[in-house]
């Protein structure tokens, strides 16, 4: 079984990962640009934001990132030769809001419809993602982020005013980026600070129910505008396997897959699961609904699921795997011995995104949508200029022959789309030198660099993938 002539090939950037320009025409803090890189306390200041509020870091890389606020027409050329289909990307709440609310900025739009404008022109279809990690930090600090329900009108106004002014040019939305992580990073999933806070298991699960109060009347608002549009949840992938067949491994796996399929349930379904109720009790969770607030859901399911994989994850209650663990995209994972592992933790499982596919597509029975893949790897220039990535063209390779394999078992899947295209700064820590990207961008991790771009030998090779539709993967 071949993929459709009309699948999506492509690559995915986030905003406040690129675009740099953090305070130009008039544009308000996101949550990014109060964190430092990885040698600077990033994780610190991940987990205790309260602290990034009061810090002064030194180095912040979202600042100038790659530049990509004034280098897009370069970028998005170099994507048109490397044959893109589709580019993913979001919008900075912040941009076009600096204050969360109040008037929009008419600077911050004008980039948009410009940036819009340049992939219609290069002939890509933009997959926009409106809330990436990206709450305002004024909502933050006026209302405490997500955990305030006020956020759900301030978000629609926000939404209406995309859907208006960019309807035209971006059929396909995200409503939130990863919308699972708000229980694992309550600061980037929900603007929230948890400092204080005696259950943090209670405001992330409200804050969760306000966003998916609030994606569902953006899918109905999407579709008002303009019925073409085609609105996506998203959720950061990677099915849990048990670490054995001892029953408890297998249950605890479960578990740990349902605390995941949760916000997807409601947002495919319109509904919460049967075992939200098992969930809530065990985190001490009361959750707060308002009148409305179920039939909204039930009435107003995604078009589409969106997903990000880097790995599989594995749980466990044996006691001989006490302690031995990897990273798992800030969710909790064991290490599985019969996976290689990349400098920075991150297990590799080609096989696992195959799984992962089948899993959601027999849960929901929804077009899957790939919008997140990649290897982060150091990335050497060699003597002749070259950089020879063989290590991220086996992973790309290997998991779009798994993606493929996929589809032959009957998944539907919208596209694939690498993650990243270009190099950019790394969400979990930082740093630059976390490459992802086929294109090199000339950055270090203190910012130090020319900002020069320079072609891998992955591009190359992924360029042909896409000329052949995944056919030639040599």
């Amino acid at each position: 079984m071949k993929l459709k002539t009309d699948f999506l090939w492509g690559g995915a950037v986030a905003a406040n990962q690129c675009e740099g320009a953090y305070l130009e025409d008039q544009k308000g803090l996101s949550p990014m640009d109060i964190l430092p890189s990885a040698q600077y306390g990033r994780k610190e200041a991940m987990y205790h934001p309260e602290l990034a509020l009061k810090k002064d870091y030194g180095y912040y890389p979202s600042h100038g990132a790659i530049d990509f606020y004034h280098r897009y027409k370069e970028d998005l050329a170099l994507m048109e030769e490397l044959g893109i289909k589709a580019f993913r990307t979001s919008i900075s709440w912040a941009r076009i809001f600096p204050e969360g609310e109040g008037e929009p900025n008419e600077a911050g739009l004008q980039f948009y419809d410009n940036l819009f404008d340049e992939c219609k022109k290069r002939h890509m279809e933009p997959v926009v993602t409106i809330c990436h990690f990206d709450t305002p930090l004024a909502l933050t600090k006026k209302y405490g982020g997500w955990e305030n329900r006020v956020l759900i009108n301030l978000y629609l106004n926000y939404c209406s005013l995309l859907f208006k002014r960019f309807g035209k040019k971006v059929k396909y939305w995200i409503t939130f980026n990863e919308i699972n992580m708000i229980t694992h990073i309550p600061f980037f999933g929900g603007g929230m600070l948890t400092e204080d806070i005696e259950n943090v298991s209670q405001i992330a699960y409200q804050a969760a129910h306000h966003q998916l109060v609030a994606s569902a009347l953006a899918v109905k608002m999407a579709h008002e505008c303009k019925e073409e549009l085609l609105v996506g949840c998203m959720l950061a992938a990677g099915s849990f396997y048990p670490y054995s067949c001892n029953p408890q491994d297998v249950w605890e796996a479960v578990e740990k897959n349902q605390e995941s399929y949760l916000f997807i349930d409601v947002q495919v379904r319109g509904k919460y699961p049967s075992y939200a109720q098992r969930i809530w009790k065990e985190k001490r969770v009361s959750l707060k609904m308002e009148a409305g607030d179920e039939e909204i859901l039930r009435c107003n399911p995604v078009d589409y699921i969106a997903f990000s994989y880097y790995s599989s994850r594995l749980a466990g209650v044996s006691p001989e795997i006490s302690g031995k663990t990897a990273d798992g995209n800030a969710i909790h994972t064991l290490r599985n011995p019969h996976l290689d592992i990349t400098p920075w933790g991150r297990q590799i499982d080609p096989l696992g995104l195959r799984i992962t596919m089948n899993d959601l597509y027999d849960r929901y029975q929804k077009p899957l949508f790939i919008v997140e893949n990649g290897l982060g790897a150091a990335d050497k220039i060699e003597s002749d200029g070259t950089i020879n990535d063989d290590y991220r063209i086996a992973y790309t390779r290997d998991h779009i022959e798994a993606m493929k394999a996929a589809v032959e078992d009957g998944v539907d899947c919208l596209g694939y789309l690498s993650w990243s295209c270009i190099d950019l700064v790394s969400a979990g820590t930082g740093e630059m030198e976390k490459r992802y990207g086929f294109i090199y961008v000339d950055r270090d991790n203190n910012g130090n660099g020319t900002l020069e771009r320079r072609k891998k030998k992955s591009f190359y090779w992924y360029k042909k993938v896409i000329e052949s539709n995944g056919e030639m993967m040599d």
